[in-house]
């Protein structure tokens, strides 16, 4: 089977990527795992016209409007090896020895989510732990929320959540703010707390080791991220590192540095927005298309 581009996860950027592709007539595949990063939350927020539509139906419309274009078709299950095959590539699915051919490749793989090591934190995650501020913390109502210090860069999230409740900061042994990092927090109101965390418990109550309840709305901690899928290593991409963890490097019109393979989505960007995916994959599906005409880069 030949097709023009396969695209690698089928989830919010590789849905936007390949509907630029279908609209353009072109013969696409989409080979999806069913793993949406934000499977854990119940509701989307922020994305212009969907704010507050449960995430997994906007998932799911967004399949079935791809799927009406008649040169699309889906395939569950994974890409398990992928290689150069003349001036395209082959894939492999589930393990399976029938090769799928295609003349680009458009990775959205997205990323798996490395929890704070923190007893309770993973069980209320996507619902009373979040890792975006601006997705989560509007539904907060102003309440008492923190921020849990996992790197220096935990400074950012600590720093912006005064915006959104009464903010504290748990530094819990991850670093010690400088004097200047510390009047920051001062000017913005943010409570620091130093003690070490022992457990989350209840709805949202974090027990300290000295036995202290503080209890909060919601906690906003950053992940370290890993590209979910190995395929864009097989391929030879390259990676560049950031504060969240490695992810797939690209340019501008999101070509990745292998000639022919794009990436987008979270697995080729810092920070995760469902609106930011959907545009970086609409860049990706019409940068692909556009590479068939005039060639890659």
């Amino acid at each position: 089977m030949h097709y023009d581009a396969i695209v690698i996860g089928g989830s919010y950027a590789g849905l936007a990527a390949a509907t630029q592709l279908a609209r353009a007539r072109r013969r696409v595949l989409v080979v999806d795992a069913g793993q949406r990063r934000n499977r854990f939350a119940e509701h989307s927020h922020g994305f212009l016209t969907q704010d507050g539509t449960p995430a997994a139906d906007i998932a799911a419309q967004g399949r079935a409007q791809l799927m009406a274009y008649p040169t699309v078709e889906w395939r569950e299950g994974k890409v398990t090896a992928a290689e150069r095959a003349g001036q395209g590539f082959r894939v492999e699915v589930n393990g399976l020895p029938d090769a799928i051919d295609a003349r680009r490749l458009v990775l959205a793989t997205g990323v798996i989510d490395h929890l704070p090591e923190v007893p309770g934190l993973a069980e209320r995650w996507g619902r009373h732990v979040f890792h975006c501020p601006y997705c989560h913390g509007y539904e907060l109502n102003q309440g008492r929320i923190g921020a849990l210090g996992v790197s220096p860069f935990s400074m950012h999230v600590a720093l912006m959540l005064p915006d959104w409740g009464q903010a504290t900061f748990f530094l819990n042994g991850a670093f010690e703010p400088d004097a200047d990092q510390l009047a920051q927090l001062q000017a913005r109101g943010v409570v620091l707390e130093r003690g070490l965390i022992d457990r989350i418990e209840g709805a949202m109550d974090i027990v300290m080791r000295d036995g202290r309840v503080i209890a909060q709305d919601g906690l906003f901690t950053l992940t370290r991220v890993e590209v979910a899928s190995p395929i864009a290593q097989a391929l030879g991409c390259e990676f560049e590192d950031g504060p969240l963890g490695r992810t797939i490097k690209t340019d501008a019109m999101k070509a990745t540095t292998v000639p022919g393979v794009y990436a987008c989505g979270d697995a080729a960007r810092q920070g995760g927005s469902l609106p930011l995916v959907v545009g970086d994959g609409t860049l990706a599906g019409a940068a692909t298309h556009q590479s068939l005409i005039f060639g890659a880069h």
